[in-house]
């Protein structure tokens, strides 16, 4: 499985901002589509990417005030990236390594979309589902065994 299957199956709905954005209008925006990613993008180029983690340290730094906070000032201006071939075990052990749960998908410069951990544990949830299920009907339509083993 690659990653254009789960864009395929996820949808292309896909929430950017800009970096000059306030982090009040981004969280809002985020909270709105209940989202937990915004990439930021400074005119069509990836600038990086604003999370959960990243608003909760923001709030921390600053007592729980947005104030004039800006997104440039707190996203992750180097997210780690995959593209639409990237295979599935690959995006696993990216996430699993640098701790990170949204991966932008880029294609030759262009944004794509976004997958998430939930993506990802969602598609291998369901592709183990549908194996299972073709295994099930596998064994449900097992032939008779024809040759009868010779008496002892």
């Amino acid at each position: 499985m690659k990653v254009h299957d789960i864009l395929r199956l996820k949808g292309s709905t896909l929430f950017t901002v800009a970096p000059d954005t306030a982090l009040q209008t981004a969280v809002l925006v985020m909270s709105e589509h209940d989202i937990g990613s915004l990439v930021v993008m400074d005119y069509d180029r990836l600038a990086g990417i604003l999370t959960f983690r990243e608003v909760i340290a923001a709030l921390a730094r600053h007592h729980g005030k947005l104030d004039d906070i800006k997104v440039h000032s707190v996203m992750n201006a180097n997210p780690l990236t995959c593209n639409m071939e990237t295979e599935i075990d690959e995006v696993r052990r990216m996430m699993l390594v640098d701790h990170a749960r949204y991966l932008p998908v880029i294609d030759q410069k262009m944004l794509m979309g976004v997958i998430s951990f939930y993506d990802v544990a969602k598609s291998v949830v369901e592709a183990q589902d549908f194996e299972n299920s073709m295994l099930k009907a596998y064994i449900r339509d097992w032939p008779e065994d024809t040759e009868k083993a010779p008496a002892q």
